[in-house]
C-alpha cells in the first residue's frame, strides 16, 4: 500500500512538472494592420476636413464596409489584402440613392454621389508575433494611387513618412487631400 502511495506521488509530481502553460493570443496582441487615413482640406493641408456622405466599398465587392456606409467622417480605417500586393476602393462623397419614387421597388435605384477609386499598393512582410497569435502582415513600401476621372473630389495623397511601413494602428499613415 505504501508503494502504491508513493508511486502515485511520483506520477502526480511528475504530471505537474510537464504541463505547459495555455498559449492564448491575448486580445491586446497586434494583429495585422489596417490602413489609417486621414481627409485634409486641399486649401489648408494641415487642417481635417470632413467628407459628408462617406461610403467605402472595395472594387469587386457588393456591399460597402459597415463602418462606412453613408457618413460624415475625417478619416477612415481600410483593411488591405494580405493574398495580393494591392487593394482598391471605391470612396463616394455626397453619397446617397435616389429611389425614383418607389421606395419598395429598389430594382430602379440610383447611386448618387462622387465616387473616386484609390488604390493602395505594398510589399508583404510577414511577422512572427507568438506561438499562440502566430504570425501577422506588415505592409511596406506603401502608396496610393487616386484614378483620375472627370470629376475628382480627391486632388493628392500624401504618406506621413517616407518609405511608410505599416506595423500597428496608432497613428495615421496618408493624407489624401479634397
Amino acid at each position: 500500500m505504501n508503494f502504491i502511495k508513493k508511486a502515485l506521488f511520483v506520477m502526480l509530481i511528475f504530471a505537474i512538472q510537464t504541463c505547459e502553460k495555455d498559449d492564448i493570443c491575448a486580445a491586446s496582441e497586434t494583429t495585422t494592420p489596417r490602413l489609417i487615413i486621414s481627409f485634409n482640406d486641399n486649401l489648408n493641408q494641415d487642417e481635417l476636413k470632413n467628407v459628408t456622405g462617406f461610403v467605402a466599398t472595395g472594387i469587386g465587392q457588393s456591399n460597402p464596409l459597415s463602418d462606412y456606409n453613408n457618413i460624415t467622417t475625417s478619416e477612415v480605417i481600410l483593411p488591405l489584402k494580405t493574398d495580393e500586393t494591392s487593394t482598391q476602393y471605391e470612396l463616394y462623397k455626397d453619397f446617397e440613392i435616389d429611389d425614383n419614387g418607389t421606395p419598395d421597388d429598389t430594382s430602379d435605384d440610383i447611386q448618387l454621389g462622387n465616387p473616386d477609386v484609390i488604390t493602395i499598393n505594398y510589399t508583404i512582410n510577414t511577422v512572427f508575433v507568438s506561438n499562440a497569435c502566430g504570425f501577422k502582415a506588415q505592409f511596406e513600401n506603401v502608396s496610393i494611387t487616386i484614378e483620375t476621372d472627370t470629376d475628382n473630389w480627391l486632388f493628392n495623397s500624401e504618406a506621413i513618412n517616407d518609405n511608410l511601413i505599416i506595423s500597428d494602428e496608432t497613428t495615421t499613415h496618408f493624407k489624401l487631400y479634397h
